[in-house]
């Protein structure tokens, strides 16, 4: 009885149990029996195309079985089963002619692929195939491109804040995502985010915890501002309602994808005051290190430049946090939202959009001779500076948030214990520089026998106007 190796293959299990390629599998089994042929192996590459050109390990797998006399013959539903590319099938007949493998298939009938004539037709089903697959995605592509100017949804994965039909909202999945908009603009982390909204038992829309990476993933669909993207532009309003506001989205991806924004955690962001306080005698920032002592080593800030000052961490981030929360709670604390600075991010992009206007402009005047390669160089120059120094504002244009939900709470002593690291420096960052002078010889006045050797009076808090 000869050796066979039936392959299954799917591109899309859209019902999640495998049943597609069970299917395949039995009618492969049946047509093993009618030529009197023994299964030996079943190779099963489910959800995956072949098209797409990613590693199929299965059918790997199969071709090294084929090529080291392990399989005699292959069973397949069709022949675009096992190819979708001219490439592949003659890696394929390179795999089965030495040998004679033959290829017997429920739809297409047999190949054999040891003679020319054999070898002919297994070509000619994979010209068909490649060209049946390409002209699906041509037409699903114009679909998109319709569907994307027209402002509807062309369907694909739920989208998270969105019913199934892409449209209607979920309102707890899109109050989520405008309380994660805001608080990444407020300065929170990504990571933080994610971690208290796992804390909360919030999934994705595929059932899954949430990361770093999926929640920014998320956070900069166009979608969310009700608009309509086409292969990474937008092309227009969208038929859905939106989460945000386009402002408020468009200052959140200017800030997740500015250059300058840190996407690793390090020590140095583990301390409230890390590179925001200064030192007082040379006025490089201080930042936080370990301190050796008896026992163990103590978390200090040190200004690192000249080693001018040193301060124990925890007492000074204890301190700052008083002084804060006591600023949130007196009278007139509200004053401190009337003066953001600044411009407004709807203002600062439609900067942003007359300058690469007047790039792509340039750019034309250059193509009809108009300027010539110096003009075009220092133009562009100027405005490219300019586009900078706008999508910086644009990175910081949410800073004013930094003390939303702060501000009039009963309790400011707990809404600050409630926020994240990031936030907290954030709110630091807005309010106030922090300056650390050098401590004075000998015990601080007013010292008591177990009592801490902190001294107030050599940190200098000025507020930011």
């Amino acid at each position: 009885m000869t050796r066979a190796a039936i392959y299954v293959r799917i591109s899309r299990d859209r019902e999640g149990g495998g049943l597609g390629v069970a299917r395949q599998e039995a009618d492969c089994r049946e047509l093993a029996g009618r030529h009197g042929l023994t299964v030996a192996q079943v190779y099963s590459d489910n959800d995956l195309s072949a098209y797409s050109g990613k590693p199929r390990p299965s059918y790997r797998r199969m071709l090294d079985d084929i090529a080291a006399a392990r399989v005699d013959a292959v069973l397949a539903w069709h022949t675009d089963r096992l190819h979708r590319s001219p490439t592949e099938l003659e890696e394929y007949i390179t795999a089965c002619e030495p040998r004679g493998v033959p290829t017997f298939t429920v739809k297409a009938g047999p190949l054999d692929l040891s003679t020319p004539s054999g070898r002919m037709v297994a070509r000619q089903l994979g010209a068909v195939a490649r060209y049946e697959v390409e002209h699906q995605v041509e037409r699903q592509q114009r679909a998109k491109l319709q569907a994307a100017a027209d402002g509807r949804w062309a369907g694909g994965r739920r989208p998270y804040g969105y019913e199934p039909d892409g449209v209607t909202l979920r309102p707890e999945e899109a109050r989520t995502v405008a309380e994660a908009t805001d608080a990444i603009l407020s300065g929170a982390s990504l990571r933080g985010q994610a971690a208290d909204m796992n804390a909360r038992g919030l999934l994705t829309s595929t059932g899954r915890p949430w990361t770093a990476t999926e929640l920014r993933k998320v956070l900069l669909r166009a979608r969310n501002a009700g608009l309509r993207e086409h292969r990474g532009e937008i092309v227009g309003p969208a038929a859905w309602p939106p989460l945000v506001d386009e402002d408020r989205w468009r200052a959140l991806v200017s800030a997740l994808t500015h250059p300058g924004r840190r996407t690793q955690w390090s020590s140095a962001r583990r301390w409230l005051l890390s590179g925001l306080a200064v030192c007082g005698v040379c006025g490089e920032p201080i930042r936080a290190t370990l301190q050796n002592s008896a026992r163990r080593g103590v978390p200090s800030y040190t200004c690192k430049a000249q080693r001018c000052v040193s301060r124990n961490a925890e007492e000074l981030d204890a301190y700052v946090g008083a002084v804060v929360v006591e600023r949130l709670s007196r009278p007139d604390v509200a004053q401190l939202l009337t003066a953001t600075g600044g411009r407004t991010a709807g203002a600062l992009q439609l900067d942003a959009a007359g300058l690469r206007k007047r790039l792509d402009g340039l750019a034309a005047a250059y193509a009809d001779g108009a300027i010539d390669v110096r003009q075009l160089r220092e133009g562009s120059e100027r405005l490219r500076r300019r586009l900078a120094e706008v999508e910086d504002q644009l990175a910081t244009a949410g800073g004013g948030d930094a003390l939303a939900g702060l501000v009039g709470v009963a309790e400011p002593g707990k809404a600050w214990d409630a926020l994240d690291l990031h936030r907290r420096r954030a709110v630091v960052d807005k309010l106030m520089t922090v300056t650390v002078h050098r401590t004075r010889k000998g015990r601080p006045r007013g010292w008591t026998p177990g009592s801490s050797y902190f001294d107030p009076s050599t940190v200098d808090i000025a507020w930011k106007a």
